[in-house]
Order: structure tokens, then C-alpha cells, then sequence
């Protein structure tokens, strides 16, 4: 099983991509809005989920390893294969999806194709204790506002979209103003 791969983008054909590593190219299923993050020749890091089925072997790729590990939770539920589970990505963000399931709002998910009412249910009913709290993930309107402040001025900087946003997390109780929180976020990349 192929866990991560790094190295270069060689080829953008949604909803594939080709990653180069050591002169092996491999073909990664992206879901749609990852094509506006990475660019032909970027180097990157996947994480990746291998899916084997009696006549192929598909790579699903994500940016992030908590990405990976909700993808994973969606694809537990029985009645979601992992392109459906893709396409929710392709949908919202990882904290929309988990927002959502934490909620119970069947509306969000039945508006991705291949995902019916009755899967919808069973995501929620499997996975709302296995999310957390509204709590941990900061909706609330001051903390999002400024968090997208803070990854906008970090995507100023020359970080990538994903860097930003990552970089972000876990930033919601540190520092008063965008100002302090961009420091620990440029920190963070730091490291």
C-alpha cells in the first residue's frame, strides 16, 4: 500500500494528476478544488489512499493527513466507495464536511452527486460521534474572518494555498490580533 508520495507535478488532467518521484510517475485521483492549489512542476507531498478493486488500482490523493483520515471515515460508511467520498471533498472543505455531519444536515450531502438521502443519514449516524465538537473547529464568524485573513496574507507571502490553511490550525485560542496569529503561523512553517 502506497501511504504518501513527494515529488513533481508532472500533469493536471481533472480529476487525475501525475506525480514524478524518482523517475516514477504516479497517477493520483484529486478531488476538483485541489486543481486550483497545485501547478504543473510544484513540488508537493500526497497523502494517499490505495483502492483496490478486481480491475484497478486507484491512488486518492489529499494534501493533508486529516484530509486522508475524514476521507477514510466517509468510505467506513457502508453504501460510500471512494469516489463519492472524493466528491464531497469536492464539495466543501474538510470543516464544512465535519460541520455538517455534526449538525445533521442531510441537505449539505445530498447535493453531491452519487449521494442519496438514505447514505446521507448513515454518514451522519455513523460518524457524528467520531467528529468531535463545533467547539474545536472555531465556526464561528470572528474566528473564520480572521483566519482568512491570516491565510491570505500567508498566500502574499509565496506559501501555497494548503500551507496556509494548515499552518492556521490550532491557532484559534493563541494570540490576540491577525498580526499575533500570522507570527505563530509563520512559525509554523518554520519548523
Amino acid at each position: 500500500m502506497i501511504g504518501s508520495l513527494k515529488g513533481t507535478v508532472e500533469l493536471l488532467d481533472n480529476p487525475y494528476t501525475i506525480i514524478n518521484v524518482g523517475g516514477v510517475g504516479y497517477r493520483v485521483l484529486l478531488y476538483s478544488s485541489l486543481f486550483s492549489e497545485i501547478k504543473l512542476n510544484d513540488q508537493i507531498k500526497l497523502y494517499t489512499y490505495t483502492h483496490v478493486k478486481e480491475d484497478a488500482l486507484d491512488l486518492f490523493g489529499f494534501l493533508s493527513l486529516e484530509d486522508l483520515k475524514l476521507f477514510e471515515n466517509l468510505i467506513s460508511v457502508s453504501g460510500v466507495g471512494p469516489k463519492t467520498a472524493s466528491g464531497l471533498f469536492s464539495h466543501g472543505s474538510r470543516n464544512e464536511i465535519v460541520e455538517a455531519i455534526i449538525k445533521g444536515n442531510v441537505d449539505f450531502f445530498t447535493n453531491v452527486p452519487r449521494l442519496g438521502k438514505k447514505n446521507a443519514q448513515k454518514i451522519i449516524i455513523e460518524l457524528k460521534n467520531k467528529m468531535g465538537s463545533l467547539e474545536e473547529l472555531d465556526l464561528s464568524e470572528e474566528g473564520q474572518k480572521i483566519n482568512s485573513e491570516v491565510v491570505a496574507a500567508l498566500k502574499s507571502f509565496g506559501f501555497s494555498a494548503r500551507e496556509a490553511i494548515d499552518a492556521t490550525k490550532g491557532i484559534k485560542d493563541q494570540g490576540e490580533t491577525i498580526t499575533d496569529k500570522l507570527k505563530i503561523a509563520l512559525k509554523q512553517l518554520g519548523k
